[in-house]
């Protein structure tokens, strides 16, 4: 199974920068979407072959996410049932039926870590509402995580440990999830792999000097880790300031 995961920063304009031909050429069985910033009624996007689910934020042109997939589910939940986090579109889960798919979308802990005690309350709830899942079935989770998990994960890390993203705080919430029986895929594949970044600041040419962090993941129960095939960051896809992530698996 080939699964792709990009936040898009925006569905309505990404489709208008090509996200429907990279859509086309991927050719994947589950396709994530993150800050589709769109109501369900906005979004542009329902391609033949696949069935779309989409959750929106209550507020307008704000987070939301959205997967679309090739085959049914056997059932689809919005959110992990907590109210506080569940009004601004987060979570989306597809059940199958030897594993969850769960596309997620982090809250930001913001400039001068104004938010990271709504983020570390979201990655507590997150967590146990993951481990219910895994307790049944594996699971595949990916999304925009807003976490550079390690030094090797960001282009300037030294300037970085106190902003969001790369607090010590942050980065301890995705130690305790990986803790809990999950593999970040990309580093299973690729340990020491540097400049492998998925976001890059619209501010300071950015990307144009490769100074990006690796914040879009796909992690997996750790019992179907040796059914990964590979791990892909596809850093030439334009269209977001984010680039799409995939993962190949068989399941």
């Amino acid at each position: 199974m080939k699964m792709i995961s990009w936040n898009v920063n925006g569905i309505r304009a990404c489709v208008n920068k090509g996200f429907g031909d990279f859509f086309d050429d991927i050719d994947a069985d589950l396709f994530a979407v993150q800050e589709t910033k769109a109501q369900d009624d906005q979004i542009p996007f329902h391609p033949e072959g696949y069935f779309g689910y989409f959750n929106a934020a209550g507020r307008k042109g704000y987070s939301g996410v959205a997967v679309y997939a090739k085959k049914e589910p056997l059932s689809v939940t919005y959110g992990m049932g907590v109210e506080e986090h569940d009004h601004e579109g987060r979570l989306i889960t597809l059940e199958y039926d030897n594993f969850y798919f769960v596309c997620c979308y982090t809250p930001n802990s913001k400039k001068g870590l104004t938010r990271l005690d709504d983020r570390c309350a979201w990655e507590k709830e997150l967590l146990q509402y993951l481990d219910k899942l895994d307790a049944q079935k594996p699971i595949v989770y990916c999304g925009d995580l807003n976490v550079a998990h390690e030094e090797i994960d960001l282009k300037n890390p030294q300037s970085n440990h106190k902003n969001a993203g790369f607090s010590d705080e942050e980065r301890a919430c995705m130690t305790e999830l990986l803790s809990h029986g999950y593999v970040d895929s990309f580093r299973h594949f690729y340990p020491d792999k540097t400049g492998a970044y998925s976001w890059w600041s619209y501010r300071f040419k950015a990307r144009e000097k490769d100074a990006g962090w690796r914040i879009d993941y796909f992690i997996v129960s750790d019992r179907i880790k040796d059914k990964m095939k590979d791990a892909y960051i596809y850093k030439d896809v334009m269209g977001s300031d984010h680039c799409p992530v995939g993962l190949e698996v068989d399941l």
